[in-house]
């Protein structure tokens, strides 16, 4: 279940950043097409997925660091 749960919040978040960027570019002059915004939103999934790994790895690591 770990795994569907990862999954999902993948693609939730990807949906969430897609919808936030369409609905807020334009606030702020920025306009742009559906496959930028899909583009983009894809970025910022890699990214917070990569964030979310290194920052695991470092608490897990320092939560090693501890138990010795």
């Amino acid at each position: 279940m770990s795994l569907v749960e990862a999954v999902a919040n993948v693609i939730v978040g990807y949906g969430v950043a897609v919808m936030t960027q369409i609905l807020i570019f334009p606030v702020f002059g920025l306009h742009t097409t559906l496959a930028q915004n899909l583009k983009m939103g894809a970025v910022f999934t890699v990214v917070s997925i990569a964030r979310s790994f290194a920052l695991r790895r470092v608490f897990e690591a320092i939560r090693m660091r501890s138990a010795k």
